[in-house]
């Protein structure tokens, strides 16, 4: 479930949930909205999957990715 994946993805990196929708979905409120019971279309998650994968990455290679 992407929303399971989300909160272990902010609680691992401390990464504020609005910071996360801005950066992985262009939308501030889209871990409140999912939170909320939105339903994601498929290339939205796979979007956010793939941020968050890029993400841990370059933290593993000691990259920034602040914006």
């Amino acid at each position: 479930m992407l929303l399971r994946r989300i909160e272990r993805f902010l609680r691992d990196t401390e990464m504020p949930w609005t910071k996360f929708g801005r950066l992985a979905a262009q939308d501030p409120r889209f871990v409140a909205d999912l939170r909320n019971g939105r339903m994601p279309r498929e290339e939205t998650t796979a979007r956010v999957d793939h941020f968050m994968s890029a993400y841990r990455d370059g933290q593993s290679a000691g990259t920034c990715h602040a914006r």
